[in-house]
């Protein structure tokens, strides 16, 4: 890996010489990761005019599951607790004859700002933008392994809690147990708060679970994802509990089903991200469900759950191969329930077989 981090630091550096920055300090934690492999919490990685530091706010410390620094980098730790790494790298720019430092400042706070123009008065400071987050956004073959692997990871643990009695149980309980199976399975933890949406609840984007406890005739929406190795993915499905389901039932998920297929059968490398969600969004739209939709139909994974590319009506730019995303359209009835479906798949050309789904639990609407 230590070559995968030596050339992703010097696509950044060609970016920031080119925007006319001799260095860059990048300080996101995510950004951070991705340049320099697993590093402390708190630590920075600057990149220098006469080297690369990761300045740490204390020695690295053995994670087997989550990895340690590029070997490449050297490792500058604060001797002493409770300073700032940022402030310490722009330091450290001055002392190599630096005169020039890009830095994120959608990440830095002003407080820090004011601190780094404090210890290095002479340093030219520059916006850095998401140059590290665009660079992201198109993953190699070694990060959608580990996409690969966490999917398989939760399905695992959705498919194991199905196949437990759900009548009673409450929404928190069952997350929390879905939780600890994601752990048991080589996760390095949920890669976001699980939800689990019971009845009225259901098909809401980004339910809290409550006490309230599963019913029979319920739809049952579950969304989770596994970390693993840092990377995040995300499967989202919607059953129905104990009995035969109603006929409004299977006809709003079979609505949201077919807008998920056509979501997911738009990717392709060259498609408008905005025309992946206008695939998934007519359907709903045509079916009268035009009124409180969510604000996207999915959006790209990896060190974050979150992440560029967006799937929305306003969203600017093209897919390219290699982008992992999430198509999870969805239906909420206030106070009857509704349906989640949201898969991870990446992008792939049709002569590779087209896009890849990485999240394999069946979508058929089950009675559970």
């Amino acid at each position: 890996m230590s070559e995968v981090y030596a050339s992703r630091r010097t696509r950044l550096r060609e970016r920031c010489n080119a925007a006319g920055s001799a260095a860059a300090l990048v300080s996101r934690p995510a950004n951070v990761r991705y340049l320099a492999g697993a590093a402390p919490q708190g630590a920075v990685l600057l990149l220098g005019r006469l080297e690369d530091l990761l300045v740490c706010p204390g020695p690295p410390e053995d994670r087997p599951g989550e990895g340690r620094p590029d070997d490449a980098l050297r490792v500058h730790c604060l001797p002493h607790a409770g300073g700032d790494p940022a402030v310490a790298a722009a330091d450290l720019l001055t002392a190599q004859g630096g005169d020039s430092l890009a830095i994120e400042e959608h990440h830095l706070t002003m407080v820090r700002h004011r601190e780094l123009r404090s210890v290095a008065p002479r340093l030219r400071l520059a916006d850095l933008g998401c140059a590290v987050e665009q660079l992201r956004v198109v993953k190699d073959e070694e990060e959608i392994s580990c996409l690969r692997i966490g999917a398989e990871i939760a399905d695992q643990a959705l498919g194991e809690l199905l196949e437990s009695i759900l009548v009673g149980r409450t929404e928190r309980h069952l997350a929390l147990e879905l939780e600890r199976r994601l752990v048991d399975h080589g996760a390095d933890g949920p890669a976001f708060t699980t939800s689990v949406a019971t009845g009225p609840n259901s098909g809401r984007r980004g339910h809290r679970p409550t006490d309230r406890r599963v019913e029979e005739g319920d739809f049952l929406s579950v969304c989770l994802g596994a970390a693993y190795r840092g990377y995040r993915c995300e499967i989202g499905r919607t059953f129905v509990i104990g009995t035969s389901p109603a006929d409004w039932q299977i006809a709003l998920y079979d609505l949201v089903f077919a807008a998920q297929r056509a979501g997911r059968e738009s990717l392709a490398p060259g498609v408008a991200c905005r025309d992946v969600d206008r695939a998934a969004r007519q359907i709903l739209d045509s079916a009268g469900y035009a009124e409180g939709l969510p604000a996207l139909t999915g959006h790209g994974v990896g060190l974050e759950i979150e992440e560029d590319p967006q799937l929305s009506p306003a969203a600017m730019g093209k897919l390219d191969a290699c982008v992992p995303v999430t198509v999870e359209p969805g239906v909420h009835l206030p106070g009857r329930g509704g349906v989640r479906i949201d898969d991870t798949l990446v992008v792939r050309p049709e002569a590779d077989g087209g896009p890849e789904l990485l999240t394999i639990t069946t979508k058929e609407l089950l009675a559970l």
